[in-house]
Formats: C-alpha cells, structure tokens, sequence
C-alpha cells in the first residue's frame, strides 16, 4: 500500500506522464489517466459518469471559473481506449442573448434502448439555479434541446439517481436557497412528470446537501449527505423515498464536500470522499460490508498539494468500479477500480450508525 500510495502521489506531481499507466498489480487501482490533457477552458469541476452501450460517459461544467456566465456543460465519450475531447452540449444563454453559469451535471443511462439523460443547473447561483434537462439517443454524441423542469424541480442536484426495482428514479437533491436542506424526487417516466418529499431536515440544526444513495433492498434506502457540521450525515427510507428517518451524524469525516456512493452487485457498499476535517485532499475509498451500518477505510485515490473532490462512482457491466473527480479544478481524473481485489483496512471500522 506504501508503495501504490507513493506511485498515485508521484502520478499527481508528474501530471499525464504515469496517469495512464497501469499501477501495481496488487493493486485494487487498475488504471488512472485525466480526461482530458488540453481544453478550451481554464478550469472545470463536477464530473458525472455513466456508462452506455458504446462505452463510458462523462460530463462536467467548464469555463473562466465556477460561476461565470461562461460556464457550460462539457462531455468526453470512451471510445476505443481513450477519451474524446470535451465537446460542449449546454449552455446559460438566454432568451435575450445573456448568458448565466451551468452547474452540476448528473448522467443517468436508462434501461434497454432508452436515452441518455443529462440533468443539469442553470442560475446565477445555487440558491437560485433551474433544473434542465438534454437528452441522447445516440450514447452521447447527439443531444436534444434544452428542457426546463417544472417549477420546484431541480432534478439530481450532484450525484446519480437510482432505480428502484419498481421502475421508478429516485433523485438526490437539496436545495440552498433557505438553508441547506435535502429532500428526494422521483420520476417513473424519465423526467416528464415528478413527484417529491419533503424536506428531511430544516437547514439550521443540520445543513444537508447533495446526497448519494445506496439501495440496500430489504435493509432500505440510505442517503449519506454533505454537511457543514464537519461529519457525513445519514437518513434511510423503508418504503421507496417516500418517508425517511431524522438525519444523524455519522463518524466519517466531511469537510464541507462532495462526496458519491454505490452499491457493488456482491453487497459491498463503496464511498468516495475526501476523509478529512478541513481541505479536500487526499481523496479516499470506503467500505462497507454490513450495508452501510459501518465503514473501514480502502485505498487514498490521491494526495498532495491542491484540491481532489467532488467524485462520481458508478460499476459497469464487467464488474469493475470507475471514479472521476475534480483535479486542481483544472482536468478531471479517471480511476479504475478492481473491487474483487479491494480489501477493507483491517483497522477500527468507522462507526456509520442507523
């Protein structure tokens, strides 16, 4: 571990020159390259990953800096071993020619031969941003106008939604106009008509946004969420997202940053985040073989110098775990996980708490 730490370390200092290489063959961490080495835009962050039949997705927002009226949405396809070049396929402009910042797209893949969806924000600011929504028929290279979702709906707000077994999709959003407060809406038609909850806390005892979701079937629903109280906080639903139970801290460190999760088809439940108090390096893999009741610290993904957040995690049909986040603001990084090589750290687990 000592080894592949130095190796994923020296990776960050030395930019592309090991990213794409293989990494040690004891290694959970198959592989790891940027996206992209060269952009039209300064600095990106925000990634989303998905994967289609003609291969991996990933988008992300772009621009002068997070905020600007230039900002827009960027994608990047996997196709024959290597990633295209960023290609934009939203933008703010509108009606009168102005232009507002996109923030915070969200891939999700339907079942079968159905679209690619492509969620993302438009506003000047999160307290005050819309839900948009393109979608592709052709696995990412074409897209259709841009739709705006009904008032009140904003859509996943960061991480992936999930599909519960009776066909609907349920999102994890939050909203940050009167405090920060998450809640959860659903959709049993790909976003032509939603329904939601209401807000599972109320902003000022705890302030809740951008939750990732694990279905753990039986065991129920758990949203693990960003917070500004320096832990990762909880909640679980037994019927669907309809209801769920107060918010509790967890022990797993949160520095006020993204974080993403997903259920491995063994059990195994996976966490990304950045495992500190303050900051946002390194960035971090957790386990959780209990369903989320406990989590053990798995291999640091990066460290060093700048900033490694906001990840996306999805597995894919060979079985395998890929990660993207946020590098310096400046690319975005690709991270293959073998997860039948991934053993918990045999240390105190984390307490997760239900």
């Amino acid at each position: 571990m000592v080894f592949t730490r130095y190796r994923l370390y020296a990776c960050s200092l030395f930019a592309g020159l090991f990213c794409a290489a293989r990494v040690h063959a004891a290694s959970p961490i198959s592989s790891m390259e940027f996206v992209f080495e060269s952009a039209p835009f300064p600095s990106c962050h925000a990634s989303t990953i998905a994967q289609t039949k003609a291969g991996l997705v990933t988008a992300f927002f772009g621009g002068t800096a997070e905020r600007h009226p230039d900002v827009g949405i960027w994608v990047c396809l996997h196709r024959e071993g290597a990633w295209t070049p960023p290609v934009e396929v939203a933008t703010g402009v509108q009606p009168d020619g102005s232009r507002q910042p996109c923030w915070n797209p969200v891939l999700f893949q339907s079942p079968g031969d159905g679209p690619l969806l492509l969620f993302y924000k438009v506003g000047p600011s999160p307290s005050s941003w819309r839900g948009m929504l393109i979608t592709s028929a052709d696995q990412g290279k074409g897209w259709s106008r841009p739709k705006r979702l009904p008032d009140g709906i904003l859509g996943p707000i960061k991480n992936k939604p999930v599909l519960l077994a009776d066909g609907t999709l349920l999102c994890p959003t939050s909203t940050e106009a009167s405090g920060w407060r998450t809640y959860f809406e659903s959709t049993r038609d790909l976003g032509q008509t939603w329904d939601k909850c209401d807000p599972i806390n109320d902003g000022k005892a705890l302030a809740l946004i951008q939750p990732t979701l694990l279905d753990h079937g039986a065991a129920g629903i758990q949203a693990l969420m960003r917070s500004r109280q320096g832990k990762i906080v909880e909640s679980w639903s037994g019927d669907g997202g309809r209801k769920w139970s107060p918010p509790a801290e967890t022990s797993l460190p949160n520095p006020n940053s993204g974080i993403d999760a997903v259920q491995l088809r063994d059990g195994r439940s996976l966490l990304i985040y950045n495992p500190v108090a303050k900051g946002r390096s390194p960035v971090s893999v957790a386990v959780s073989i209990d369903a989320g009741k406990t989590w053990r610290d798995g291999p640091e993904l990066e460290r060093g110098p700048g900033e490694y957040s906001y990840p996306a995690v999805i597995q894919t049909a060979d079985g395998l775990v890929h990660v993207t986040y946020t590098w310096r603001r400046q690319r975005i990084r690709h991270v293959v996980i073998d997860p039948a090589k991934l053993e918990p750290a045999k240390d105190a687990p984390h307490a997760g708490g239900k």
